[in-house]
């Protein structure tokens, strides 16, 4: 499995719970999370998106603490589960 049937997976998730997984790049900013989802009800979260057994670099990792203490939910994916567990967690 590829990182892009992860993406793929999340995106799905986030679309039947009526939400959006949308791209985000930031040029200019190194290690932004590849995906924003927003679910129904202001529901928002960040997601770097890796290969199964993949670890998110330093500079990303870096990025999830910071957006982690500002009070925003954050995710590392590998795999579907890790996926439908953030949707849900977000759902919340």
């Amino acid at each position: 499995m590829k990182e892009y049937s992860v993406e793929k997976h999340l995106i799905r998730k986030a679309q039947a719970r009526g939400g959006a997984c949308l791209k985000f790049t930031s040029p200019g900013t190194a290690g932004v999370p590849d995906r924003i989802v927003i679910l129904p009800g202001g529901k928002i979260g960040f997601a770097e998106l890796k290969a199964p057994g993949k670890k998110p670099r330093l500079v990303q990792r870096a990025v999830l603490r910071v957006l982690y203490r500002l009070g925003c939910r954050v995710a590392a994916i590998d795999n579907k589960k890790s996926a439908e567990g953030f949707i849900w967690r977000l759902a919340k």
